[in-house]
């Protein structure tokens, strides 16, 4: 395998690329709400849904540019769900990736309707692959239903909700949230891969215990980032959840606990993908990289 690096390196400028292409800037009346769309996705994101959904794929076949749409179409929605996270109503976040939030730059006016902007372009892009022939439209459909489903009530936006208004503090309740708020777009962006890739029942079986456990591993690291990281690591001011008093796996069971529990998820996570022997490789490195990631 080529050095990991430069194997996460390659998939994520393509994507960027590819993301230029699809959020081309407008001359017109509308003009602003392009520059908010390329405001806030190109703030810097690692890009980890898109490259879950092309390393996916790469199980079952090398040609990424096939699932390149839809692992753009994940980011955008992810995007969008991080605009809307942070407006007052929400998270209240004037941080994001180090830079002023997009209401902050733009107004909330202009974030709200960026956010769905962004939300649309995502399924503009899914509607047009039914022109394409290298795509079997059953599977445009079944991943385009995963990806509206993981993205809706009950999947992000329903953990989103529980954030906002759910009263009970345990440990039931805080696995419901973060396996809909965060785990549902990245168990979405991995079996997404593995559908346009040919997987089987079985196959995409092994992919959903990956990425389940994954998804929880990375809110459990974003919990304890939020502690011991530093501002200029992940983005914005340490410590916002505590102070604003949000139940996290570290306000729950305390740092050393939920580190624990990250490298459990994680292992589980891996171990999952032995069934794929070497191929799982690069899925593999990419888990552990979140495990020691700093933002």
């Amino acid at each position: 395998m080529e050095d990991f690096n430069e194997w996460i390196s390659y998939r994520k400028n393509l994507i960027n690329k590819e993301l230029e292409l699809y959020l081309n800037k407008i001359n017109n009346f509308q003009s602003i709400i392009y520059d908010a769309i390329n405001y806030s996705i190109f703030a810097g994101g690692k890009r980890i849904r898109p490259i879950l959904t092309l390393a996916s794929y790469e199980l079952f076949d090398y040609d990424i540019l096939i699932p390149m749409p839809f692992a753009c179409a994940v980011e955008m929605i992810h995007t969008y769900s991080l605009i809307h996270d942070d407006l007052p109503a929400m998270d209240n976040d004037d941080f994001r990736r180090g830079k002023p939030s997009c209401h902050k730059k733009f107004g909330e006016d202009i974030a709200i309707l960026t956010g769905d902007a962004l939300l649309n372009k995502a399924y503009e892009i899914i509607f047009d692959l039914n022109s394409q022939k290298n795509i079997p439209p059953e599977k445009i459909i079944e991943a385009g239903r995963i990806l509206a489903t993981a993205s809706g009530s009950e999947g992000m936006i329903g953990g989103q909700i529980v954030d906002l208004h759910h009263e009970k503090n345990n440990l039931e309740v805080l696995e419901y949230m973060h396996l809909h708020k965060t785990g549902a777009i990245i168990n979405a962006s991995s079996k997404i891969g593995g559908i346009l890739g040919g997987a089987d029942d079985e196959e995409l079986g092994y992919l959903d215990e990956f990425s389940r456990n994954l998804g929880l591993a990375f809110q459990v690291k974003d919990d304890i980032l939020d502690v011991e990281g530093t501002n200029e690591d992940i983005g914005k001011p340490s410590g916002s959840d505590i102070e604003n008093k949000k139940l996290t796996y570290v306000t729950l069971m305390g740092v050393e606990k939920a580190k624990k529990l990250e490298k459990e998820l994680t292992e589980k996570s891996i171990s999952s993908l032995d069934y794929f022997g070497s191929n799982g490789k690069c899925l593999k490195e990419l888990a552990k990289s979140l495990l020691n990631r700093k933002n």
